[in-house]
């Protein structure tokens, strides 16, 4: 996805992070560098996951644009978000040139979910906001969400 309004970085991140696909010019994507991450949701489950980490502005714009389906337990996280590392800030992502739905999670300074969007439709434009200002955005295949029990409010921590 696509963040809007701030350089249109996540929104590029977003697509980048789906994996294994060439780029608009045919290039294949730089690899990201991968941490686990985990979310425990209100009742104390832990979900675990490996995601690709989206840390500068060229790799969240590149998102996961252009990339297959995520796998079950696979992810990009933007963070720090605003690449920058500046203070939290809303955020609006997009789905443009992403060809898969996404829940796209966006996190607070707490590490806490502010919202959680879920199964975003490929290729919109249409901005996708946080709602309120955030440092981090988690994007999982859309659906794993709800198949999880992953709620706003439900912690989520990374390396």
């Amino acid at each position: 996805m696509r963040a809007l309004g701030v350089s249109g970085l996540a929104a590029v991140a977003l697509l980048a992070s789906l994996g294994g696909c060439k780029d608009k010019a045919g290039d294949e994507p730089a690899a990201l560098a991968k941490t686990a991450l985990t979310i425990t949701t209100a009742d104390g489950t832990a979900h675990r996951f490996t995601v690709e980490v989206a840390a500068t502005e060229p790799q969240q714009q590149q998102g996961l644009m252009y990339r297959p389906p995520l796998a079950p337990d696979a992810g990009m996280l933007f963070a720090p978000y605003p690449p920058d590392g500046g203070p939290p800030r809303t955020a609006n992502f997009w789905m443009k040139n992403t060809p898969s739905p996404l829940d796209i999670l966006f996190i607070r300074p707490d590490h806490t979910i502010a919202t959680v969007a879920e199964n975003t439709v490929p290729f919109s434009e249409a901005p996708v906001p946080s709602g309120e200002p955030v440092s981090a955005v988690l994007e999982l295949g859309g659906g794993r969400a709800a198949e999880l029990g992953i709620a706003a409010g439900d912690k989520v921590a990374w390396k």
